[in-house]
């Protein structure tokens, strides 16, 4: 029998008594155990003592203020205490700018008021959900020592992101096949781990194989195991990737680099479930949901001939593309905080962060690695920093790498806004419907912004 689910358990927090009242009732109707609290410090008492699985929070607490500085300080402290729990913001008095800096600071969403229940209620479900994910993830690292998968560390703040973090937890769930696409160094692997610690299969193993590393002539034996005997090297059985994860999960990393011969025997594991070890006669059923991933374009793969079509069927359930960090600049300080904190453990640094010019760089950089690459630049800066603070010059990136374009802390808020709608727009390749969803607009407001800016071409509607 399933075990029942536990309701989310959400504290909000506003200094308004009428909205909190209304907040906890729209939420407690819909099935969530919600707590509030009327102050930063009484937020931050609450979450010293409680366990909870989102956040809601309001920008100001003091009256006649708009500034939201009190709530930008209150998420930073929240982040001491727990770095992974997803914070949204609410405010009445929102602009984009005051956004970017939340989310900036460490919060997953953003909200204005007045708000529509549906809509707050499906972004902390979305984000409680991964939560858990989270949460779950590390209890099966400490527990399971043979098939160890790191807690998966999804940083997914920025509007590009928002989508993916959807799907995410929409699919996670389910026992469905699903391709990760996306650039080398993107976070492909973290996204798989992601899946799996939602899945009912989550305290089952996840094995990760590069399928694009293993020779043709052993893969057969690393993928399906084989007998002692089997062939000259063969002095022992061997049990293969597919029969560790059976009841769990595999991982097929660089799935595009498969040889078309043993694209055939793949497919022919997906299709029946059944398998046998190298020069063995038995039969064995296996029952394992796959994940894959790769950085090519597999349906032009398929058209040249390089890849089978049937075989991209059985993988690709659901697509699940993963933007190249350059298109998601809003992440970048928080995966930088990330790393900077690891690195500072490994090698017994005290770094607190990164001098304001330092992040600047970091911005403007397109990072063609993507966050392999400034993981790598950050692990790089930690060794080298001599004070408190890393410096330009602690990072080594070339200046000549990357254009000087103006960031977020330069811009004036007309420009950023500017920006951010024009992102919007080619994202989405010109539907006003769904640049104005993630950017928390009615589309009334993002037309008027587009005039303003004259960003008029290659309207559409839906």
């Amino acid at each position: 029998m399933k075990a029942v689910e536990k309701p989310y358990r959400v504290l909000i927090a506003d200094d308004q008594a009428d909205v909190l009242e209304a907040l906890a009732m729209a939420l407690q109707a819909r099935g969530f155990d919600v707590e509030i609290a009327r102050s930063p410090q009484i937020v931050l008492e609450t979450l010293r003592v409680g366990q909870y699985e989102s956040l809601l929070l309001d920008l100001n607490y003091k009256r006649d203020t708009t500034s939201g500085e009190e709530g930008l300080r209150l998420i930073e402290k929240i982040i001491e205490i727990d770095n992974q729990i997803p914070i949204i913001v609410m405010t009445g008095w929102g602009t984009i700018d005051l956004a970017v800096q939340a989310m900036r600071r460490g919060a997953r969403d953003f909200l204005q008021k007045p708000w529509n229940d549906e809509e707050l209620s499906a972004k902390l479900r979305m984000s409680a959900d991964l939560y858990r994910a989270l949460q779950r993830g590390q209890r099966l690292e400490a527990e399971n020592s043979l098939f160890r998968c790191q807690a998966p560390r999804l940083i997914a703040n920025s509007p590009a992101m928002l989508p993916i973090i959807n799907m995410i937890s929409r699919v996670g769930a389910s026992e469905a096949n699903v391709l990760i696409t996306g650039e080398h160094g993107s976070g492909k692997e973290v996204v798989a781990q992601t899946l799996h610690a939602l899945s009912q299969r989550a305290d089952k193993p996840l094995v990760s194989v590069n399928t694009g590393g293993l020779p043709e002539g052993t893969f057969e034996s690393e993928l399906f195991g084989h007998v002692k005997g089997a062939f000259t090297d063969a002095r022992t059985d061997r049990v293969g990737r597919f029969e560790m994860a059976d009841q769990g999960t595999i991982f097929l990393d660089e799935i595009a680099n498969v040889p078309l011969r043993q694209q055939a025997k793949l497919l022919r594991v997906l299709e029946s479930g059944e398998m046998q070890r190298v020069g063995s006669s038995r039969t064995q059923q296996i029952n394992v949901r796959v994940l894959s991933a790769t950085n090519a374009d597999l349906r032009k793969a398929c058209s040249q001939g390089e890849f089978r079509e049937d075989l991209l069927f059985r993988l690709n359930t659901v697509q699940i593309r993963i933007p190249p960090l350059r298109e998601r600049p809003e992440d970048i300080p928080a995966i930088a905080a990330h790393f900077l904190r690891k690195y500072c453990e490994r090698y017994g640094k005290n770094v607190r962060g990164f001098k304001r010019d330092t992040m600047e760089q970091l911005l403007r950089y397109p990072w063609p690695g993507n966050v392999r690459e400034l993981d790598h630049a950050v692990e790089r800066a930690t060794i080298m920093c001599q004070g408190d603070l890393i410096a330009l010059s602690d990072l080594g990136l070339e200046s000549s790498d990357f254009d000087g374009g103006a960031t977020f802390d330069t811009m004036s808020l007309e420009d950023a806004e500017q920006l951010l709608i024009s992102k919007a727009l080619a994202r989405y390749k010109g539907n006003v419907k769904q640049a104005a969803q993630v950017l928390g607009l009615s589309r009334a407001s993002f037309y008027r912004r587009m005039e303003k800016y004259g960003l008029n071409a290659n309207r559409k509607e839906v």
